[in-house]
């Protein structure tokens, strides 16, 4: 994995980072492990999943109404409405809202 990058946290608010946190919540409640082995499985998440996301090559049209946009600490947010998503092999897929978290992927002063 790439040890460059800075490592965000976004990613366990993502569909399979809450499945993975319940899980681990579980496994704690039940006595299977400690909470720093939970934290430590979560901290290989947030490294896993960013170079999982590296390796996607595949791209998509998005159109949208910008709601709200705002920048606090290099991290970029984007809120958008009626959102329409074009994917490569031509599959359209709609939403109601959208929101984009945008982080800087480079250390600082490069």
């Amino acid at each position: 994995m790439s040890s460059s990058l800075p490592t965000y946290e976004l990613y366990r608010q993502s569909s399979i980072g809450w499945a993975l946190a319940e899980a681990l919540d579980e496994l704690i409640s039940e006595s299977y492990f400690e909470p720093q082995t939970a934290i430590k499985i979560l901290n290989h998440f947030d490294k896993a999943i960013q170079d999982s996301l590296q390796h996607v090559r595949a791209r998509l049209a998005l159109k949208g109404h910008l709601q709200t946009y705002r920048c606090c600490d290099d991290v970029w947010t984007f809120l958008l409405k009626d959102v329409v998503l074009k994917l490569e092999d031509g599959e359209q897929v709609t939403a109601d809202r959208l929101k984009i978290v945008a982080c800087n992927a480079r250390k600082p002063n490069e």
